[in-house]
């Protein structure tokens, strides 16, 4: 027989402010709200919850879509949902891959039986269109265009405005991740024709990690209908997934988070308080002094500055700051998470988010003066205050800090 299982406190984790590339902070009405006595996923009350999840996701997806849904599961469950749903054997897919996330959509698509047709540049860079278009215009036919929207690993913002047309002019679909923009920068499913978009409630939504937003256009559901092959996954099949989101059928699936849906539903509700202008704003103001102080203190953005994300910015360390140190040093001394490179970019860059709750004048002002604190120590030549007048600096052309 094992031994008898000792004592086990209750849990007491310690406070942190959330500034890495998720997850981000959450409003306390969101974990007040996930504490709400439980119902069945079949029961009336919570059937008209989901379909206010769905209008308020319709809303921040700024799409008509009727397939849209939250998936059980997290970001790289929507993304896994979106590629072996729409891509079968045989099929070609250009992705762009510039990241771990777009090598990862490349991945999910060889896994699916389709052939990758890869436009890699440097990580930190954005996807060339005039790549992409070369590709649709000479390499026969394509079944779709994945891209990240925002690269989480290197802080990259891709323009997509122009490309859904051009993506279907060529017969091919487009599929969006936008796991680290949806609801930090404007994602508008319908007027740039993305066929598919996903995204992950731990980012700029301000949720628990643990469901995924994902709408499909009709031309998506088109190719849902018309499949040659079963989907590979049953539990991630959006034929069955979507009979339960539908109103008139709800069919049972799974059972769903009852708890997360919650949450969901209290986060895009305080999301539609704001107002979604005002929260791009938001992200931009505050991302924009961030940067400044941290270039005061020697960082400097690895993206091109057009193309950076305002939701998380990615910056090489000065020469003389040690990568794990100064993390140890922030996240013991100091409370607070940041987070560190990836791949070829591993202890040269730090990723520092400011998503939803965690993009606020506070958090700024919090770490850059940890780092004045940090760097007094480790660069003698430090002049203390530096970062914080360039991030006052730069608030100051704004009208409310």
């Amino acid at each position: 027989m094992p031994n008898s299982p000792h004592t086990y406190k209750d849990l007491a984790p310690p406070r942190r402010l959330l500034l890495g590339p998720g997850p981000s902070m959450v409003h306390p009405r969101v974990l007040r709200t996930m504490s709400t006595p439980l119902v069945g996923h079949l029961d009336p009350e919570f059937l008209a919850i989901m379909d206010e999840i769905q209008e308020l996701l319709r809303w921040i997806f700024q799409t008509d879509n009727a397939l849209t849904i939250a998936v059980s599961g997290t970001g790289s469950a929507a993304m896994e949902t979106a590629i072996v749903n729409l891509i079968e054997p045989g099929d070609r897919v250009v992705v762009g891959i510039n990241g771990v996330f777009g090598t990862r959509i490349a991945q999910m698509v060889t896994r699916s039986g389709g052939t990758v047709v890869g436009i890699e540049v440097a990580w930190g860079q954005p996807i060339p269109l005039n790549q992409i278009a070369h590709i649709l215009q000479t390499a026969g036919p394509i079944k779709a265009v994945a891209l990240v929207h925002a690269e989480t690993s290197t802080g990259v913002w891709q323009s997509l405005e122009h490309l859904g047309p051009l993506c279907h002019d060529h017969g091919a679909l487009l599929i969006v991740d936008a796991v680290t923009s949806l609801g930090g920068v404007p994602v508008q499913v319908d007027a740039w024709h993305i066929d598919a978009c996903y995204s992950a409630t731990q980012k700029c939504l301000s949720c628990p990690p643990g469901l995924a937003p994902l709408t499909f256009s009709q031309r998506a559901q088109d190719v849902l209908r018309n499949r040659k092959t079963p989907c590979q996954s049953w539990y991630l099949d959006c034929t069955l997934v979507a009979d339960y989101w539908t109103e008139g059928k709800r069919t049972y699936h799974h059972t769903a988070p009852i708890s997360m849906s919650y949450a969901l539903r209290e986060a895009l509700r305080l999301i539609h308080e704001e107002g979604l202008e005002a929260r791009f704003a938001r992200h931009q103001r505050n991302s924009q002094a961030l940067l400044a102080g941290l270039e005061a203190l020697g960082f400097a953005l690895v993206p091109p500055a057009k193309q950076s994300l305002p939701t998380l910015t990615c910056v090489s360390l000065p020469e003389w700051l040690d990568d794990k140190t100064a993390r140890s040093t922030l996240l013991h001394d100091f409370s607070i998470e940041v987070g560190g490179g990836l791949g070829p970019l591993a202890g040269k860059v730090w990723r520092i988010g400011l998503m939803g709750e965690s993009s606020t004048f506070e958090s700024v002002m919090t770490l850059l003066a940890a780092l004045e604190q940090i760097c007094s120590h480790v660069a003698p030549s430090h002049s203390l205050g530096q970062s914080i007048t360039a991030a006052l600096k730069e608030y100051s052309a704004f009208a409310h800090p």
